[in-house]
């Protein structure tokens, strides 16, 4: 049987210590590697597509800054009008920031898996940046189509300056705020793809560049908020190219069990 070990401590009984048994469960969970690969390729698809359909709407969908009160006032009295702002800022955005979270927590663990060792600086500040850029993505979406969606549940009365101060703050959330922590996140990412070797040379170029771009570009072109999600589309499509190469039964339960694809990353 197990054999009970006790110990004296000061003045006190001897206290037994806990009976011999099976190690404790490993924290790293296996996980199928192909399956988690297309995983989050598919959600970062689905947020990219998803943040440029409620760019898109927002953009040709809605008046710009420089329209007239009047032509506020009628876009804003139309039912049909204003609850494409509605759609686009209460449902695609929000559900664009749901999937980013679940895209770029993936993304973590597909690269805790492939590399031996990460920079706890690079990751931390992946992380940061992923939380602070969906939170600004959320807010950008409320405060665009806060005074659609007055109108909508309240029929209240439409104040032009309002109307025209709420989205502007919207955009300036998105294309000042939020396109500079995205460029974090692209920079982190692009850094840590290149240390554990699943990112080929063309795309770690790429992802500096937009990096550069967003980070100082100073603009309110509302165009700019296509360069992040586009960046997604192209990384997820390198991630499944490197996904198609992993056998189906292939299983990590340690970091770093990928390392093996580094050759394979390489054009």
């Amino acid at each position: 049987g197990n054999i009970n070990v006790s110990i004296e401590q000061d003045g006190d009984p001897r206290v037994p210590l806990p009976e011999s048994g099976p190690p404790e469960h490993d924290p790293h969970q296996p996980f199928a590697v192909r399956r988690a690969a297309m995983m989050t390729a598919a959600i970062g698809l689905v947020h990219a597509l998803l943040l440029i359909a409620g760019a898109l709407l927002l953009k040709t969908q809605t008046p710009g800054i420089d329209a007239s009160d009047e032509e506020l006032i009628d876009f804003y009295q139309d039912p049909d009008k204003r609850r494409v702002v509605v759609v686009a800022g209460l449902y695609i955005i929000p559900f664009a920031g749901i999937a980013f979270i679940w895209f770029f927590v993936a993304l973590r663990m597909w690269i805790s898996a492939s590399a031996p060792r990460l920079s706890a600086m690079l990751s931390n500040v992946q992380l940061v940046s992923g939380i602070i850029y969906t939170t600004l993505v959320l807010a950008a979406g409320g405060s665009m189509s806060v005074m659609a969606a007055s109108v909508e549940l309240s029929d209240g009365a439409i104040d032009p300056l309002i109307a025209r101060q709420f989205p502007q703050f919207g955009v300036s959330l998105l294309l000042v705020f939020a396109m500079r922590m995205a460029a974090m996140f692209v920079l982190t990412t692009t850094n840590l793809g290149r240390m554990s070797g699943i990112l080929p040379r063309w795309f770690i170029v790429i992802g500096f560049v937009v990096t550069v771009m967003l980070l100082l570009t100073a603009s309110l072109n509302s165009w700019l908020v296509l360069v992040f999600p586009a960046w997604i589309l192209v990384f997820c499509c390198v991630l499944i190219d490197r996904a198609r190469k992993i056998p189906r039964d292939r299983v990590v339960a340690e970091p770093g069990e990928l390392t093996t694809l580094r050759g394979a990353a390489r054009p």
